[in-house]
């Protein structure tokens, strides 16, 4: 008995149960190709947001290593079949709405417009170089100070559009395209601002004024800019966690009129309420079929959603299949998740755009909602940049079918979905779970009928066959079907080698069936386009590169391990070159001058909160303010918190950070420099920090407790240092310590931050500086789902569901006695990292030969080190090796909380001959691996590696292990 999903109308409604057995019959009938629905059922694709802080270090990446940034621009925007084609902005207010604080493009009624200070329209330029027919939106959730205040006394429609309007014609005048859509509500409302949208929509048709100096426009372009204007169209109303503004547009004919696009957040569903002719009954269906009364069709978006969680490349190694498989690329929040999440959002709710936040994370990790991007870009002074597995997943649908928006004249060719050849019945609306094996596809077709694709996803493990069949379709003489599976590798196999290939190629039986049987954790796109030869679609993504940690010249600008400067910035940027900029709608590239090209952006720093602007001194002279002051103060934001700001390398170890700061504004002040950040959003979040104000007094911070304080001579400026040299830091201001610590459980590792109160403060050369004898930095990261870390016994190695906080979101657990874990690493020194409650106790075995024996640990946060291993070479090992902790069965017992190490590796000073401060006397660089077990609790998982050492694998035993951290050793800088 075979399963037939025949949908009629585009109701989707469940088939008749079915057996595993059972194989699927689709129909592609070229009598359901709508090619005269020319909204609601065109494929749009794929879009990204940029906002709060995701983007922050792009801009870094295209002036540190051109090469690389360009070439992402190719990867995602370029060639015939764009994987993206929309970047939705986010209109930043300098204020925290998730993850950080993207710039206010007017902070005040009086400054005019920069959008240049936000990557998002930066972004979209340079995008439009390889694709100029790019769609680009603009919304907000906060607002200035300045719209804030009008708007709640119910006065401030004016100056809300006027922040909108001067903003929308910058990018025109700087870049030479116009913003496509607008949302005019607030993002993620519950209530559509029904009455404002009209009044909005209204405002634009009717303004007549781009003449103005303000906008910058010259006067024989005013008229073209003012016709691209009133074409804005209207996207309404991105809600999350209600589906309101659907039902709203059935029943107010002038709403209908007036917005182009609906689109809603984290979920694929429908709203399902009342009667079937009740437009609360799958309203966003009859908006995009266009069976409404009004007999139109609506474009209908997936407007915010995430990509898939983690690395895939680590995560294909979890346990969380049958009997302890790995779910490979798929399982919850994987790349199989995601591509479930797209057909069936399609098939539930008729979104045919999907629209990712983020799809290229580029602020630094530790902060909220880490780890859920498909491109990675944490690193630009490395040019480092991830490319997760889940883009060939996404190939699969992009690339075989013309994406995209029909134009005016219907005559584009850009692919209908068929809602009556779509179906999905796994499980879950946000996070998607295909584990039941319920059939899952969707259908694609050219207009003109000539060709389809149909895209299976089987996120289960099993496998399932499909059998299709096209009717009154135009396939031509030769109607084969080519088969194109993105699935994980098969054992011995390299990591990509089953990533979007051709597996098959097929023919219809007598009955006129395609006939295909898809692989368990797999998704696979059968079309009848031939794509066999086709250099796009065999295309392999470019490999991620070195990830070297910051250590430059004392200009701040190359990469140099000799001198005694990890980082330094000036704010004069002299050793910068000019950055090239898309213009002209992508038809020309201009060169800028650095901080020009950039609206003033400080290099490689990602802004928590506030106002961060390179400008001035009143001798002329570059320096970093931070501008939000009393009047601009944050009151809207989703995370209200005093400014701050963070640059450097998560590695960092042991260094001295110097700045000058000073307090133009009369009213007060506060500045704030700290040490060793590794997660968090606030000042508070540095490790330690110190905080002084212009009437002298000072206090030390341990995160966001004080410690300590005391008073100077009050001054308008002074020179602040903090200096981290393992567990003793040090306050200095002008010189002069004023406090010093030493932690019994410290934090060793992290960036550095800056943060006032709200008042306009200056800080100038920053510095960052190697301490003699000490270790600078951790050489590199394991993950605990690394294939070079080796697992003995019951482990339980979890990806799906995981927490931000945790590297990568992953942890792995063991609770049976006996259980190891063997990593390797290469460095003078290990440390574990991960939260923990501070109650394992393990043993420590390097090359086979114990080195610690009951080792306890500290009670840490995650990402934290909760142990650490020092003065290897002066133990008499050998240069290769490895490491293990491991717990004796004679002291094993079950302990409820988790314990959550990884670890890094450590390395030793440039110099040989100075000892470093840190470990034992003539301890040097080893080459090893590290094995263990927890006597009293767990071990933990460590984190990640970017290269590692070491031939053995010695075994050691473990209680209960579990961790959300990594491992990380020193290696030679």
């Amino acid at each position: 008995m075979a399963t037939t999903v025949a949908l009629a109308a585009g109701v989707v409604s469940a088939p008749a149960a079915y057996a595993a057995d059972d194989p699927v019959n689709v129909v592609v009938d070229g009598d359901d190709v709508h090619a005269d629905n020319v909204n609601g059922l065109t494929y749009k694709g794929l879009g990204l947001l940029s906002c709060n802080s995701t983007s922050n270090l792009l801009m870094d990446y295209k002036a540190e290593h051109p090469g690389r940034y360009w070439q992402l621009i190719k990867v995602l925007f370029g060639g015939r079949h764009p994987l993206i084609n929309h970047v939705k902005i986010e209109m930043g207010t300098d204020t925290n709405t998730s993850t950080g604080a993207d710039p206010a493009t007017m902070r005040t009624a009086d400054e005019l417009a920069d959008v240049s200070r936000s990557p998002g329209f930066q972004l979209a330029a340079d995008a439009k170089t390889v694709d100029p027919a790019l769609k680009v939106s603009v919304l907000r959730w906060a607002m200035p100070q300045w719209v804030q205040q009008e708007w709640n006394k119910g006065t401030g429609e004016d100056e809300m559009y006027r922040w909108y309007k001067e903003t929308i014609l910058d990018a025109y005048e700087k870049y030479g395209y116009m913003v496509d859509y607008v949302d005019p509500d607030n993002n993620e409302t519950r209530t559509p601002d029904i009455s404002f949208i009209k009044w909005f929509k209204n405002a634009v048709v009717d303004d007549t004024d781009f003449a103005n100096p303000r906008y910058g426009i010259p006067a024989g372009r005013q008229k073209k800019a003012a016709e691209a204007y009133h074409g804005l169209r209207i996207i309404a109303s991105d809600e999350n966690n209600t589906l309101n503004i659907g039902p709203s547009m059935l029943t107010d004919e002038q709403l209908f009129g007036i917005v182009d696009a609906v689109g809603y957040h984290y979920t694929t569903e429908d709203r399902r309420e009342g009667a079937a002719d009740s437009p609360t009954y799958q309203p966003y269906t009859k908006l995009a079929t266009g069976r409404n009364k009004y007999d139109a069709d609506k474009e209908v978006w997936y407007s915010e959603g995430t990509a898939s969680f983690g690395y895939t490349d680590y995560r294909v190694g979890n346990t969380e299949g049958p009997n302890g498989a790995s779910t490979g690329i798929g399982g919850v929040q994987s790349a199989l998740d995601l591509a479930n999440r797209l057909v069936k959002s399609y098939a539930n709710s008729k979104r045919t755009h999907y629209i990712f936040q983020p799809a290229i994370g580029s602020f630094y990790e530790g902060a909220q909602y880490s780890h859920k991007e498909l491109v990675s870009a944490r690193d630009p002074w490395s040019g480092y940049l991830h490319y997760d597995a889940a883009l060939y997943v996404m190939q699969q649908f992009t690339q075989f079918a013309t994406t995209g928006w029909e134009n005016d004249t219907n005559t584009a060719g850009i692919w209908r979905t068929v809602p009556e050849a779509s179906y999905s019945g796994v499980s879950g609306t946000e996070n998607v779970d295909g584990s039941n094996g319920a059939p899952s596809y969707m259908t694609l077709a050219d207009p003109g009928k000539k060709d389809f694709s149909t895209v299976v996803v089987n996120d289960s493990d099993r496998t399932r066959t499909y059998r299709i069949k096209a009717e009154h379709m135009r396939l031509g003489s030769d109607p084969a079907m080519e088969a194109w599976e993105t699935r994980a590798a098969d054992a011995g196999q390299a990591y990509d080698a089953n990533f979007k290939h051709l597996v098959d190629r097929i023919r219809p039986d007598a009955d006129g069936y395609y006939t295909y049987t898809v692989a368990p954790r797999s998704i696979t796109t059968l079309t009848t386009l031939d794509k066999s030869h086709d250099r796009e679609t065999g295309q392999r993504l470019p490999a991620s590169g070195d990830r070297t940690v910051l250590d430059t010249d004392a200009a701040g600008k190359r990469h140099d391990t000799r001198d005694g400067v990890l980082y330094a910035d000036d704010f004069g940027y002299r050793e910068e070159g000019r950055v090239t900029v898309g213009t002209r709608n992508g038809s020309r590239k201009e060169s800028r001058s650095y901080l020009a090209s950039r609206g003033n952006q400080p290099r490689y720093m990602v802004d928590q909160t506030g106002a961060w602007e390179v400008g001035k001194d009143a001798s002329g002279d570059n320096v970093l303010y931070q501008y939000m002051d009393q009047s601009m103060k944050d009151t809207g934001a989703w995370n209200p918190n005093t400014p701050s700001t963070t640059v450097g390398d998560f590695r960092w170890e042991n260094y001295r950070a110097t700045v000058d700061v000073s307090f133009p504004d009369p009213a007060g002040g506060l500045a704030v420099l700290g040490v060793r950040q590794q997660k968090g959003m606030g000042i508070g979040d540095a490790a330690y920090s110190l905080r002084i104000g212009p009437n002298g007094v000072w206090t030390f911070y341990e995160y966001g407790t004080a410690l300590a304080t005391g008073t100077v001579a009050p001054a308008g400026a002074y020179r602040l240092a903090v200096e981290a040299k393992g567990a003793k830091v040090t306050a200095l201001v002008d010189g002069r310590a004023v406090h010093t610590y030493d932690d019994p459980t410290p934090e060793t590792e992290g960036r550095v931050k800056l943060g006032t109160d709200f008042h306009r403060t200056a800080f100038d050369n920053l510095k960052i500086e190697k301490l003699s004898g000490y270790t600078p930095y951790a050489g590199a990261q394991i993950d605990n789902m690394d294939g070079s870390v080796v697992y003995d016994g019951a482990w339980s190695r979890k990806a799906a569901l995981g927490d931000a906080m945790d590297w990568y979101r992953s942890t792995s657990t063991s609770t049976r006695p006996g259980s190891s874990v063997t990593v390797p690493f290469s460095g003078t020194g290990i440390d574990v990292i991960g939260g923990n409650d501070g109650s394992a106790v393990f043993d420590v075995y390097v090359d086979g030969r114990l080195i610690a024996e009951d080792a306890k640990t500290a009670a840490t946060d995650k990402r934290l080190a909760t142990y650490a291993l020092r003065g290897l070479r002066s133990a008499g090992l050998p240069p290769h090796g490895e490491i293990r902790p491991h717990v004796r069965e004679d002291r094993a017992r079950r302990v409820q909380r988790p314990l959550r190490p990884g670890a890094r590796q450590r390395g030793h000073d440039t110099d040989p001959e100075r000892p470093e401060g840190d470990r034992q006397p003539g301890a040097g660089r080893l080459h090893g691996r590290l094995v263990g077990a927890v006597r009293h609790r767990a071990l933990g998982r460590p984190g990640r590696v970017d290269r590692a050492e070491g031939p053995r694998h010695d075994r050691g035993r473990a209680d209960r292990a579990q961790a959300g951290g990594g491992v990380r050793a020193t290696g030679e800088p």
